[in-house]
């Protein structure tokens, strides 16, 4: 309950965030590995991010995660400057005056790169971050010393990303209609979202196309076959395949008002506050997950582009495009068709890179750890997990039960975002070698 009231507390009352005891001062001797004690300015800011991204802005994940990557880099490189290097740092190396207090550097680098990124924010984000600078404990050199530090790793980020590819708003055209290929799906019959992510600049990839999927089942395949039916008769609106238990797990992931990306962040802040990390630890881990789950959907995108391969249900009102398959016209999925090709699955890309990141930052899958969900009506609006990789297994179900995916997709998709998350953790934000 206390985590809970906490993270309520981050948008009315942030100032419970400053308190004295969570100063971590990385200038003096060692105490930047000292775990904060009364919040984390590092988990404050990280909500207030997610506030003007996905809700404010109303980012999709795919776009989100590229813009808070942005942030969380911006302040990883600010806090690992001031603790004086104890990681390698991601690309800016700041001039840093002593003292100099990491909850200064880490507010300003967030509200910097939010203000170029949403300037229509700004009113509201100069107010919040006032407000805080003013409330936190420290002296007064110290504050202005960190402050100079986060402008200048935010300057440094946002430069760096400036030509990065985002938004670029490139036209796609899908390949004629055919069996296998994408078509818009119901009830929107939207066009494909976001198909200029493919071609964003990743973060720790040498390319978008690095880990790119190998190719979906053909319809004649048995594989193909196994999971048309899977899907058909678990993820239909209607199922008598499919458990209560089952039908809650599909709205809990991918239900009315649950955005993943904000799901997982949750999670992150909970890890972070239960495991009492300090501010430079949470930097780090928080830079680490938005790299290597921003540059999962990069790749992701990438492949979905690529092969354009159709949802379950327009596979399904079609037949499957194999004789040996049986039509429902009428069939409509659980869980409304997220707007772009299926295969592989996004939320098994984005996922699976997290898991593995949190798996290797904490030397283990065992963590107790909870994930809330925005969906209405659900028998289990809070899920408790004892293994990180527990939480996967139930996101790849959950889009199965949902009828948004087959299930090869979703273990495809969580394998290229494991292969993501290992080159990210092992050639990125690195302990510095002793000399």
């Amino acid at each position: 309950m206390m985590r809970n009231a906490c993270l309520c507390a981050v948008l009315t009352a942030p100032l419970a965030f400053a308190h004295a005891d969570s100063v971590t001062r990385c200038h003096s001797g060692h105490e930047w590995d000292r775990p904060a004690q009364a919040g984390n300015a590092v988990v404050f800011w990280n909500q207030v991010a997610d506030n003007s991204i996905a809700v404010v802005a109303g980012k999709s994940p795919q776009q989100g995660s590229v813009d808070a990557a942005i942030v969380q880099i911006a302040v990883y490189d600010a806090v690992n400057a001031i603790c004086g290097y104890p990681f390698t740092p991601y690309a800016v190396r700041p001039d840093v005056r002593r003292p100099a207090l990491p909850e200064a550097a880490v507010a300003t680098a967030v509200h910097d790169v939010l203000i170029a990124l949403y300037p229509a924010q700004a009113t509201a984000l100069d107010q919040q971050y006032a407000g805080y600078l003013d409330a936190l404990p420290g002296h007064h050199q110290g504050k202005r010393n960190g402050i100079a530090v986060g402008q200048q790793t935010a300057a440094g980020i946002l430069a760096l990303r400036a030509n990065d590819g985002r938004n670029a708003g490139t036209d796609w055209m899908p390949p004629p209609p055919n069996p296998g290929i994408w078509e818009p799906t119901p009830p929107g019959f939207l066009p494909a979202a976001t198909p200029w992510l493919r071609f964003v600049t990743p973060w720790t990839m040498t390319d978008p196309s690095q880990f790119r999927a190998p190719p979906p089942p053909t319809l004649d395949s048995d594989l193909w076959m196994q999971n048309y039916n899977e899907v058909k008769a678990y993820g239909g609106a209607i199922s008598s395949a499919r458990t209560p238990e089952q039908t809650d797990l599909a709205r809990f992931v991918g239900g009315p008002g649950v955005q993943p990306m904000l799901q997982w962040h949750d999670a992150w802040r909970g890890i972070a506050a239960d495991q009492r990390l300090s501010v430079l630890a949470a930097a780090r881990l928080f830079a680490m997950l938005s790299a290597a789950s921003s540059d999962a959907l990069i790749g992701c995108w990438d492949s979905k582009f690529n092969y354009a391969f159709w949802r379950p249900v327009t596979a399904i009102r079609a037949g499957g495009g194999n004789p040996g398959l049986a039509a429902d016209p009428t069939w409509i999925g659980l869980v409304i068709t997220p707007n772009h090709p299926e295969y592989p699955a996004a939320h098994g890309c984005f996922s699976s890179a997290v898991v593995e990141v949190l798996k290797t930052y904490f030397g283990t899958d065992r963590m107790h750890f909870t994930m809330s969900s925005a969906a209405p009506d659900l028998l289990q609006p809070v899920r408790s997990y004892h293994r990180f990789s527990q939480a996967l297994t139930d996101i790849l179900n959950a889009r199965v039960y949902g009828g948004m995916h087959y299930r090869n997709s979703t273990i495809v998709g969580s394998e290229l975002g494991r292969q993501v998350a290992r080159q990210a953790v092992e050639h990125f934000f690195l302990p510095r070698k002793e000399k």
